[in-house]
């Protein structure tokens, strides 16, 4: 077990160095940097919730992505970062710099592209074609934390995969849910 994963542990030193190495520098940083802002507390997809939960007739999507983000951060953050208490990149590899702040210590999974995953994939059990789209910052928020330094690569696939799963779970109970409700509420009125 130990080899494996030190296999890991190897494969995602030697992806990020490589990063850093050849891609970073100048206005990609900047550009980097504001792509992993706009998943900082999920707000981009805090913000797509909203504006979802405002119509009619995407509310229930937004009543799920919502739902996805706070499991997302039940079972991402507040679970199993503090249950595996992963250090991060810059801490175990002092060649590798962070470009922006992590926001807190722990490294898997991560959070960034747990809730990007979550949102995405909530919004696309909905509205399919939003969904895909939406799957594209998804992705670009994700290997933003590579670019910065702040994650391996494990830590985003680790969350991008927990981000769908509790995008998927979340959409589906909330919509098993919701006609649940609209059924008792029609027999009430009946």
């Amino acid at each position: 077990m130990d080899v494996l994963l030190d296999i890991i542990h190897t494969f995602d030193y030697d992806i990020l160095l490589q990063i850093s190495s050849a891609w970073r520098g100048g206005a990609s940083d900047s550009f980097w940097a504001l792509i992993t802002a706009l998943g900082d507390k999920g707000i981009l997809w805090i913000v797509l919730a909203i504006v979802l939960l405002c119509f009619r007739k995407t509310r229930r999507a937004g009543v799920a992505v919502s739902c996805a983000l706070l499991l997302g951060l039940l079972v991402g953050n507040v679970w199993l970062k503090e249950m595996i208490q992963r250090p991060r990149p810059f801490v175990t590899h002092d060649d590798l710099i962070a470009l922006v702040d992590p926001g807190d210590r722990w490294s898997f999974p991560s959070g960034h592209a747990l809730s990007s995953f979550a949102a995405a994939t909530a919004l696309c059990y909905h509205w399919r074609w939003a969904g895909i789209a939406a799957y594209l910052p998804a992705a670009m928020i994700a290997f933003s934390r590579l670019y910065a330094c702040v994650h391996y690569p494990t830590d985003v696939l680790g969350g991008a995969v927990i981000g769908a799963l509790c995008g998927f779970v979340a959409a589906w109970v909330t919509d098993r849910l919701i006609d649940r409700c609209h059924t008792i509420r029609l027999r009430k009125g009946a």
